[in-house]
């Protein structure tokens, strides 16, 4: 742990009749956040404009409305005394309009970083210095006039929009710079980036929260592997990174962190390279996919977290107390053929490590996270075997690693 006292103190919010805490956002990270936060005794309002959202059906009450909705936001002003969000790309604008009068976590500022890719690589190439940890060589293309100007030492590459990119959307590989005007012109001429392709060995995330006192945990390290931009799989304890690495990894985060007084649970994910090596790769404002896992082999869920950092409560132990692997679950399973089906649960819950959790989404979609499933065992020999029984008993190939 590491604490950071420059923030203000703040009295901590406890759970009553009359405590509500603020979601903007729906979705799954939405629900799982419902869910942590009337455990702990609160009650939950979403601001969300989808009718049958997963975080909506879950919580006390639902505003259901866009984002930017004044009337909304000041419904929800109202009713809370402390907003969060569990999506990157809710308007900043509207994060600071509730900041006005209630307290929110994390910042417009903060988000507002996380939001576009320009600012975000600027902000941990400022930090490198400290942290010892760079962004993959890159350049900023805003216009056609920049692509005359770009190094050839940048390809092969991948060109990503500055904003709205997440799971792999957004973004092109290129290998040369006729691949790259091609893309950009399919970008419609939005800010880009474009990032050099790195030899990499494997992608590693690091979770942290931070209270706005200014302490702060970190979890253990975690492993990912993503097929077509979405997470795939998520192992923890790391299989392959270095005590040396884990340690530098998880240190960068709590530099990281600090810097911008950022209050919540943060995820940063950062690229191991073939020659061992790390270079940071991007952050999430929120929890995270890849952090699921602490909801069933933590002693402190990251939702939990990031209920306690809102409220200004003290934050819990991040303690891992059993290996385990997470698993994806996409609309696809749902599928068999031209056929919707529905999938075997029952042979899934027979495996005794199998922890499983649906996010309440009525309609299946390909490629449509759905849910997950956590295998948490004695020993890492033992989730691995039974996540490769339940990829057997779904349909799911184990070897389309990407």
């Amino acid at each position: 742990m590491e604490n950071n006292t420059s923030s203000p103190q703040r009295a901590p919010q406890l759970p009553n009749s009359s405590s509500y805490l603020g979601m903007l956002g729906g979705g799954q990270l939405g629900r799982m956040f419902v869910h942590e936060a009337q455990a702990l005794g609160y009650k939950v309002v979403v601001l969300e404009q989808d009718a049958d959202c997963p975080a909506g059906q879950a919580a006390d009450r639902h505003i259901c409305a866009a984002y930017d909705d004044q009337a909304a936001l000041a419904e929800m002003a109202s009713i809370c005394t402390s907003v969060t969000t569990e999506f990157e790309n809710v308007p900043a604008a509207s994060l600071a309009w509730l900041a006005q009068t209630r307290f929110v976590a994390p910042s417009a500022a903060c988000v507002s970083i996380a939001q576009n890719r320009v600012a975000e690589k600027e902000f941990f190439t400022r930090c490198a210095e400290e942290t010892g940890i760079f962004p993959a060589p890159h350049a900023v293309i805003a216009s056609a006039a920049d692509l005359g100007g770009i190094s050839d030492a940048l390809f092969p590459g991948i060109l990503k929009t500055a904003r709205m990119g997440y799971d792999g959307k957004g973004q092109v590989r290129v290998k040369t710079p006729d691949e790259l005007r091609t893309a950009y012109a399919g970008m419609d001429g939005v800010l880009c980036v474009l990032e050099k392709m790195l030899p990499l060995a494997y992608e590693i995330s690091v979770l942290v929260a931070r209270g706005a006192d200014g302490a702060a945990v970190v979890y253990p390290i975690a492993e990912n592997v993503h097929r077509d931009g979405v997470l795939f799989t998520t192992t923890v304890p790391s299989t392959h990174v270095s005590a040396a690495a884990a340690s530098q990894a998880q240190q960068a985060a709590l530099k990281l962190i600090a810097d911008i007084d950022y209050v919540g649970v943060l995820c940063i994910e950062f690229f191991v390279l073939k020659d061992g090596t790390l270079t940071v790769n991007e952050m999430a404002p929120r929890p995270h996919n890849s952090g699921h896992y602490t909801m069933d082999a933590c002693m402190t869920s990251q939702f939990a977290q990031q209920v306690r950092a809102m409220a200004g409560l003290p934050l819990g132990d991040v303690r891992q107390h059993s290996p385990c692997v997470m698993l994806n679950i996409l609309g696809d399973v749902w599928f068999d053929g031209g056929s919707v089906r529905s999938p075997a649960w029952d042979k899934v819950l027979a495996l005794p490590s199998a922890h499983l959790h649906l996010y309440g989404k009525a309609e299946p979609r390909v490629g449509r996270k759905m849910g997950h499933i956590t295998f948490v065992a004695s020993t890492m020999e033992q989730a691995q075997t039974e996540l490769h029984s339940a990829c057997q008993i779904l349909g799911i190939a184990l070897s389309a690693e990407s």
